[in-house]
């Protein structure tokens, strides 16, 4: 049986938990470049999967060495930031690649294996797997978390979309690379220390 009020309190939850996270800095990189329906299909299909493990798991997930999934995503990022502050600058400075040039496929599939992987082990994952348990009422908490997800990932996208027409592509990539690095300091950080 769905429970109401245990979806809003997934929602919320989550919701506040993702907000700041790095998916929506995701999203909004990926929205920036793609046709924002292909990004958010890609993203949305990997929220689904990240839920539905957590739900399975239970509070399984929080017993995974936080120390090891932190240095992972840590090398993750400095690797993305590295990559953006590499990239050579192709004549398209100011424009976004035409979403003709990109299949829905191809840019789905990237959206997917980016947040599938950035996203593994993440804190709304175990809050997720905590919810579920708490609450012994998965479908409930499974709707809450993924409508959280999305509409986290749907805020990023649009925003890349609508930052676009105010502000070069190559500012916004300068910009993401930084953030990376600094998420990336911090994962790091948290996996040293912890």
């Amino acid at each position: 049986m769905i429970s109401l009020t245990v979806m809003a309190i997934t929602f919320g939850v989550v919701f506040l938990a993702e907000l700041p996270d790095k998916t929506a800095l995701a999203g909004l990189m990926l929205g920036t470049r793609y046709r924002a329906s292909y990004v958010f299909a890609g993203v949305a299909a990997a929220f689904a999967v990240h839920v539905a493990l957590a739900i399975a798991a239970g509070s399984v997930l929080t017993l995974l060495p936080n120390r090891l999934v932190q240095a992972v995503v840590g090398l993750l990022f400095l690797t993305g930031a590295l990559m953006l502050l590499m990239k050579k600058d192709d004549g398209e400075e100011e424009s976004v690649k035409a979403p003709a040039d990109e299949s829905f496929w191809k840019v789905s599939g990237a959206g997917f294996m980016l947040i599938l992987v950035a996203e593994f082990g993440d804190l709304t994952q175990i809050m997720t797997a905590n919810l579920a348990a708490r609450y012994d009422n998965p479908v409930s908490v499974g709707l809450g978390a993924v409508l959280a997800l999305w509409a986290v990932a749907a805020i990023g996208i649009l925003g890349g979309r609508t930052l676009m027409r105010y502000v070069p592509l190559r500012l916004i990539t300068r910009v993401a690379a930084v953030l990376m690095l600094a998420l990336a300091g911090f994962s790091l950080y948290e996996a040293l220390a912890g």
